[in-house]
């Protein structure tokens, strides 16, 4: 039986897109996609007359099928789903056949899979600069499609743009040649043999420049970031070998990485052949280079081996947490593989304050019936996943034991979408000799029940006590105490370990401000630029009712639009009665500027209506 998803109206019972052959022409004037998407489905039953795609927003001017003109109807909107396209044959399909699917649309300038930029948002301030994100359920947005990751399909596409532009997408770059119908334009071409999800059809359109930085690896930005984006991202390479060691060989040729400009929502996206990446990541020192392991590892867990639906987002995200920190430790030692998995611990507990241990959000497999993945997102899947695979690796034999059944994890569902229950039938047939230890996990406590995992899995603590010991001296400080702390405090300190001592200080109740001032006098916090710290020591300043952090804390706000740092400052800047207002009316006046997804979720953060503006 097939398992339904609640987040798509295209039936993947009826049928399955195989191919999708796509050709379009990027507007930047009328901000609108234009072309054909030609999908090569296949009946999965006898007698099959009509197929529903989903779309979002879309004009659709034309559907032929096998050349001949279909009958189409959009049907009736939904608030975050879109419009189903419902699509009559001219003929009868039988179990098994082929037909190619050709639709001819256009993308709205509201989109919510695309973000248009003005050449003044741009780092070289000359060019437009386009990018999309279809992750969760957006690719809808740009084109009708089956967009459910139960499906997978390869693509080819050729994409038109201003000649002195360049355009990319999430596959292996196929030639560029002058546009036939324009001079002032090119057609840049790709090819994506392995089949995907649709969430991994990407595309952007800058003026992108490219360097080097491995035989597999180009590092794209703008002129003006690709340099020292090529310096962060030098250990890209060795990465990628320690990532086939642990999962089996790289399918996907090419493994690109592109910087966007600072409005991109997430830290990473790992889309196929070029992961998409925020320049937050640019600290100077490679230390927040664990975000590059993380997107390389979801080229196993996640585009290899897919969660069939969004309810099951953490076989994605737990498997890729987990393989990114086995990443780490082959690279930087046992130590710290412990340390950042403690701490991705203290980032649940953070999120789980935040939700509620009581929101159905904070359930390892949530139930998204009438409920947008946007909304439900979070770092749960994340920690909670990587939490539960961490204590299964403890119980079953260590690391090198796990790592056997991770790597024929993947090879058994390569190319394949999975629920929860297939994994851990899986898990079980795997590890038949151990079945009694298994059935000693309590799986509803981790899957069905929210809040905090019911156990607590083992750590090192060795680089975390340092971080803990520093972190309770302050707690604890009285006024009189203040003058004992000093630069030294910090001097055999990681900007990881720092990182985590903010951390600790945002689980307890909040300092006195005269606490946080002291800080900033003895440890000048405001003058780091590494963001993970800089967002931490920001929201505690914030938290302790701290004025003069106002302003620091809207420009980190408002300068970047990466939600994971965004949204938390913009809800403690709201909670702080001196910086409500500011809040508001900063987020008024950026949000036109703003990401469509991360405007949306911050309006609601600030209980801001859809419809107002500056």
């Amino acid at each position: 039986m097939a398992e339904l998803d609640p987040s798509s109206f295209a039936s993947s019972s009826d049928h399955l897109t195989q191919h999708l052959y796509l050709r379009c022409r990027v507007d930047f004037g009328s901000r609108a996609l234009r072309g054909t998407a030609a999908h090569t489905v296949r009946a999965e039953r006898d007698g099959l007359r009509c197929l529903v795609l989903d779309t979002k927003d879309l004009q659709i001017h034309k559907v032929a099928v096998n050349g001949q003109d279909a009958k189409f109807a959009l049907g009736q909107r939904h608030s975050f789903k879109g419009t189903p396209l419902e699509i009559t044959f001219p003929f009868e399909l039988r179990r098994g056949q082929d037909v190619i699917v050709e639709t001819s649309f256009e993308t709205s300038p509201k989109s919510s899979a695309l973000q248009w930029l003005t050449p003044e948002q741009t780092s070289g301030k000359k060019h437009p600069f386009l990018f999309s994100q279809c992750q969760a359920i957006h690719c809808r947005a740009i084109l009708p499609c089956q967009d459910t990751p139960s499906v997978k399909l390869t693509y080819y596409a050729e994409v038109s743009v201003p000649k002195e532009l360049v355009a990319l997408m999430s596959a292996n770059r196929d030639g560029e040649m002058p546009d036939p119908e324009d001079s002032n334009r090119k057609i840049y071409r790709f090819s994506q043999k392995v089949p995907i999800p649709c969430y991994l059809i990407a595309f952007v359109v800058g003026a992108l420049e490219s360097r080097q930085i491995g035989p597999r690896t180009l590092v794209w930005a703008e002129k003006e970031l690709v340099d020292i984006s090529a310096y962060e991202f030098a250990e890209t390479e060795a990465m990628l070998k320690t990532a086939e060691d642990l999962a089996g060989p790289y399918v996907w040729g090419q493994y690109d990485l592109l910087v966007l400009p600072p409005s991109f929502p997430y830290g990473g996206m790992e889309n196929p052949c070029l992961t998409f990446v925020t320049p937050t990541l640019l600290a100077g020192d490679r230390s927040l280079s664990n975000v590059i392991a993380h997107e390389i590892s979801h080229s196993w867990t996640g585009n290899l081996v897919t969660n069939k639906t969004w309810e099951h987002f953490w076989l994605n995200e737990g498997h890729t947490v987990y393989l990114e920190r086995r990443i780490g430790g082959r690279l930087f030692g046992e130590q710290f593989r412990h340390f950042q998995a403690l701490g991705g611990w203290r980032e649940l507990q953070n999120t789980i304050n935040t939700l509620g241990d009581t929101s159905p959000f904070t359930n390892l497999i949530p139930k998204l019936n009438e409920v947008d993945p946007d909304v439900a997102y979070s770092p749960v899947p994340y920690e909670k996943g990587f939490a539960l695979l961490f204590y299964l690796e403890q119980l079953l034999g260590g690391p090198d034991v796990f790592i056997g059944f991770l790597k024929a994890y993947i090879q058994q569902f390569a190319y394949k979408s999975a629920v929860t229950e297939d994994w851990k039938k899986f898990l079980y047939s795997y590890f038949k000799d151990k079945v009694d230890v298994l059935n000693k996990v309590d799986w509803n406590a981790w899957m069905h029940t929210p809040g905090m995992p019911p156990v607590k899995p083992t750590y090192d603590m060795t680089l975390s006590n340092p971080c803990v010991a520093l972190s309770q001296r302050w707690t604890k400080a009285k006024e009189s105490d203040l003058c004992s702390f000093s630069s030294a405090d910090l001097k055999d300190l990681s900007s990881h370990q720092l990182t985590e001592f903010l951390a600790l200080l945002l689980l307890e109740a909040p300092l006195p401000v005269s606490h946080v001032k002291r800080m900033q006098e003895v440890y000048n916090f405001n003058a780091v630029n590494n963001s993970e710290i800089r967002f931490r020591w920001l929201r505690l300043c914030i938290q302790a009712k701290w004025e003069e952090a106002i302003p620091l804390a809207l420009k980190m706000a408002t300068e970047q639009g990466r939600m994971k740092f965004t949204r938390p400052l913009f809800r403690d800047l709201y909670n702080f009665e001196k910086s409500c207002d500011q809040a508001v009316s900063s987020f008024m006046q950026h949000r036109a500027r703003m990401h469509p997804v991360a405007a949306m979720l911050v309006a609601k953060d600030l209980k801001v209506g859809q419809g107002q503006t500056a």
